[in-house]
């Protein structure tokens, strides 16, 4: 069988049911990027501190149990679970103290207990803690009320949270704060991860600007290098910006042999759209293979994928539209997860909310739509989700004054005033 991977771009693409570059549905076009996806095969040791929203490369097994012995979850008194008295009230002596850190104490005879604090070792034979605050002390005894105990509460077993030789975290997971103390508490000081996904970025056209510049009349200002920048941030990715190029042919061929030249991916916003000038499509298509699609989407309908080269490990190009909310829904929708799977990731869909929208939308069937919109709690507590005005692609204020994204899917229709819609949360993502 031919390998995917030495597939032509129109091979692949004609395996999809209903593919239609000229209006493309999302999942669809969502199917064919998961497709194309090299993966990152170098690996570097890194020291926990250093590691922390790295990409696990090797799945990490547990050197020890842990906890390693039977424990107290709690200051109290250890004893044996079969000298509870169902009947009546249970009165044991107490013979010592059991701290953390100590050692483990030697066996009791019957009718003791230990003084216990919380993660120390259980005494040999013993097997349930009583809390202090269930037991009252009288002389060198405790009495327990009948019934206020189960054999075996409070004692946390050997091996309960990991058992020797599991995966403690697997392959492809992202490292958060807490995996770093997990890993530390295994007394592992180093972690295996890929390299860090080099992404090189640009802005195309003839009205950009950058900061700093004059503004002539019919110029504006490019603030999508800005908004690339920090939604590659979140990612973890080398970011490389490659700052705003003319639509000129050579000085297209030199931007984009520069960032074929030193990333993994390469992300160009404008120049894909109909009606635009031809030379950053012409110099895109020179350049590798690419495919150019009208997505059934609002916003950002125009898009470019492709590889800059002829291998199947050739940089992937992702062309995003040019208006400024357009390039940040594509990014969320088809480049996000592309890059983290790139970059050697298992990530897990994002989650959505389910909202009540304040007002009525209007939608039609055969298209996505994600409008920018404002989620709180209602007067109920149920979520909702209040639409922040004109969803016009260029307006992005709106996206700065969102706190998520009303996604309408392909064939839903018209949403009513209080229907429940799913929304994309920024929190954690933007």
């Amino acid at each position: 069988m031919t390998h995917l991977m030495t597939l032509s771009l129109q091979d692949i693409a004609s395996g999809l049911p209903g593919y239609e570059p000229n209006d493309l549905e999302v999942g669809l076009a969502q199917a064919f990027i998961a497709r194309l996806l090299p993966r990152v095969q170098a690996v570097e040791k890194l020291s926990l501190r250093s590691a922390l929203g790295r990409v696990l490369a090797a799945d990490q097994i547990s050197p020890i149990a842990v906890p390693a012995h039977d424990n107290s979850a709690m200051d109290g008194y250890a004893l044996r679970g079969s000298e509870l008295n169902a009947a009546g009230p249970t009165r044991l002596r107490v013979a010592g103290t059991s701290l953390a850190g100590a050692g483990q104490a030697q066996d009791l005879p019957p009718g003791c207990c230990q003084r216990i604090m919380t993660g120390a070792l259980m005494p040999a034979g013993l097997d349930t803690v009583v809390p202090q605050e269930l037991s009252a002390r009288d002389g060198d005894e405790i009495v327990i009320a009948a019934g206020s105990l189960q054999p075996g509460a409070n004692r946390r077993r050997a091996g309960e949270d990991l058992a020797l030789g599991s995966v403690a975290l697997p392959a492809g997971r992202i490292l958060q704060p807490a995996d770093l103390g997990l890993l530390a508490s295994l007394g592992l000081a180093e972690v295996p991860v890929f390299r860090r996904l080099r992404v090189a970025f640009f802005s195309t056209g003839n009205e950009l600007r950058s900061l700093g510049e004059p503004l002539p009349p019919g110029c504006v200002y490019d603030s999508n290098r800005y908004t690339l920048w920090a939604m590659l941030q979140r990612l973890g990715v080398d970011a490389l910006d490659l700052g705003v190029v003319p639509d000129d042919p050579q000085a297209l061929r030199s931007v984009f042999a520069q960032a074929a030249a030193c990333a993994d991916a390469v992300i160009t916003s404008g120049g894909v759209g109909v009606g635009e000038a031809d030379h950053t499509k012409r110099i895109m298509s020179e350049q590798g293979e690419v495919l150019f699609w009208r997505l059934a989407i609002r916003p950002g309908r125009p898009m470019a994928i492709g590889r800059l080269g002829k291998s199947p490990d050739a940089p992937l190009l992702f062309g995003l539209p040019g208006n400024p909310v357009a390039v940040m829904v594509a990014f969320y929708a088809f480049v996000r997860e592309a890059l983290l799977v790139m970059g050697g990731a298992r990530p897990a869909p994002l989650p959505l909310l389910r909202a009540a929208s304040t007002r009525a939308l209007r939608k039609r069937p055969g298209r996505t739509e994600y409008q920018r919109g404002i989620v709180s709690r209602g007067p109920d507590g149920r979520w909702q989700v209040e639409i922040t005005g004109d969803q016009g692609s260029g307006i992005l204020s709106s996206m700065s004054r969102a706190n998520g994204l009303v996604v309408l899917g392909h064939r839903q229709g018209e949403v009513a005033a209080g229907d429940e819609v799913d929304v994309l949360p920024f929190e954690g993502l933007v």
